[in-house]
Order: structure tokens, then C-alpha cells, then sequence
């Protein structure tokens, strides 16, 4: 089954190849990605419990087997990040990687720090409806988190397919990472800058608003790390991939600013 459908309702959606050897699984507003080296990959990101089903079928269409994957990487530990590790531990044995500011949250991924209520961000952004709905129906009322952790280190380059580098990005959550592949001039950076707040529902490179948000003036700080990896294309965790390069995306986020 081709994962190509209504985007308008976050169903599964499969977009190989966003730079060369990385493919992106969106779901529910929602981003994973598959970084493949030869018949090995490794996956950032887990985004909700019903992605499970989405994730395998597009790793069949891609040629890559699920026992060749060589492990999971969360950039953070929020509910929507976390979503089916722990099934991937018990049925793969894959192990699965975060920093350790976030292991006790990728544990508990609803007992996160923010800023304000989410609950009347619908009320201030209508337009929030549509993502808040989907994750709902993928599965974010109902993800276990994942006890059987291994400590992502705060920098240096994962051996790992992909041969990712970590990049400290604390302020949405205070153990946040982005994923530099510098070969590819490519920054997976998670929820540290999006293109697409799922709790506002507007697009545009932001930071995600206070209402997921555990520090948006570290968030904002963080920014700077991201330009100094000088990447040319930003892969979310949220919305589209920004192709103007990091520092455009950084200075609109910057005027934006908190919400």
C-alpha cells in the first residue's frame, strides 16, 4: 500500500528521499525519519502508538527490513516523539537512545515541563483542531513510555547508520537534540524549530508555543546552535522541510519569537 494520502487529516504519508538516504514519514502532523546506510537504517524519532502499522509499511516500500533497523534516537521524550519505542524494544529488541535531560521524561512522556495550559490554545487558534484531532486518532491519549534507555550523548557523531551528530538544543524539553548529518548539509532538528506548531497550527520556522514548551528563552537561545551547524536543509519534527538553509529559518523564528 502506497503511504500517499489526504494530508488535510495527518493519515500516513511516505516522502522519500527529503535529502539523499533519508526518507520522512509524516503522520498526524507528525515527523519520523529513516536514515539508510546499504540494508541498515536507523530511525529518528517515534512519533505515536498507531504510527507502528504506517512505519512498517513503509519500510517495505523502501527495501529495508525491520530487523535490520539498528536503533531509535528521539530527540526528546514528549509523547508525540516517544509514541511506539517501547513496542519496537519488546518486538525488536532495538535499542533506543535519548539525552539523559530527557530519559525520566521518555519514561513518563506526559509529564512535561511548559509554560502554559495547552488547553486553550483551540480557543486562541482555531486552526489547531486539525492536528490536536489526528494525533488523538494516531494514538497520543495511549503512549506507554519506554523504560530500557540508552544515553545519547550531548555531542559527537552516533555510529550509527546515518553517522548523525548530536547537537544540544535544550529549551523545549531541557534534554533536547537535533541530529546533524553534515555530509548532507541536513539538521534534523526535532522540536527545537519547526514549520509547522501543531498547538497553534500555523506554519512558518518557530519555536513550539508554551503550551509544550518547558523554557521558550532557552528555546530561543538554542537557536544559535543551530545556525552554527550551517546546515542547508531543516528537517522537523513538525511541518515540512525548510530548504532556504538554517539561518533564514532562525531569524524567523526569532521574530515570531514565544507564544
Amino acid at each position: 500500500m502506497t503511504l500517499t494520502p489526504d494530508r488535510r487529516r495527518g493519515a500516513p504519508r511516505l516522502t522519500p528521499e527529503v535529502v539523499p538516504g533519508v526518507h520522512r514519514l509524516e503522520h498526524a502532523f507528525t515527523n519520523c525519519y529513516l536514515l539508510v546506510d546499504g540494508d541498515n537504517w536507523t530511525l529518528v524519532d517515534a512519533a505515536f502508538p498507531n504510527t507502528w502499522g504506517p512505519l512498517i509499511r513503509a519500510a517495505h516500500e523502501l527495501n529495508l527490513r525491520m530487523r535490520d533497523l539498528q536503533g531509535i534516537v528521539l530527540t526528546h521524550g514528549h509523547f508525540d516523539h516517544v509514541g511506539f519505542a517501547e513496542r519496537a524494544v519488546e518486538e525488536l529488541g532495538v535499542p533506543v537512545y535519548v539525552h539523559a535531560g530527557d530519559k525520566e521524561l521518555a519514561a513518563h512522556p506526559y509529564s512535561y515541563k511548559r509554560e502554559h495550559t495547552p488547553f486553550v490554545y483551540p480557543l486562541i487558534y482555531p486552526r489547531s483542531a486539525g492536528p490536536v484531532v489526528s494525533m488523538v486518532r494516531a494514538g497520543a491519549l495511549n503512549v506507554r513510555g519506554v523504560h530500557d534507555i540508552s544515553e545519547l550523548p550531548g555531542s559527537g557523531t552516533l555510529d550509527m547508520p546515518g553517522r548523525p551528530e548530536v547537537v544540544f538544543t535544550p529549551g523545549h524539553t531541557f534534554g533536547h537534540c537535533g541530529l546533524l548529518l553534515r555530509d548532507r548539509e541536513a539538521l534534523l532538528s526535532g522540536d527545537a524549530i519547526v514549520t509547522l506548531d501543531p498547538y497553534k497550527g500555523i506554519p512558518g520556522a518557530q519555536i513550539i508555543a508554551g503550551a509544550a514548551t518547558a523554557d521558550s528563552d532557552q528555546a530561543l537561545r538554542s537557536l544559535d546552535a543551530i545556525v552554527a551547524t550551517g546546515a542547508r536543509v531543516l528537517l522537523p519534527g513538525h511541518g515540512d522541510p525548510w530548504r532556504d538553509g538554517v539561518e533564514a529559518a532562525v531569524a524567523s523564528a526569532r521574530a515570531i519569537g514565544r507564544s
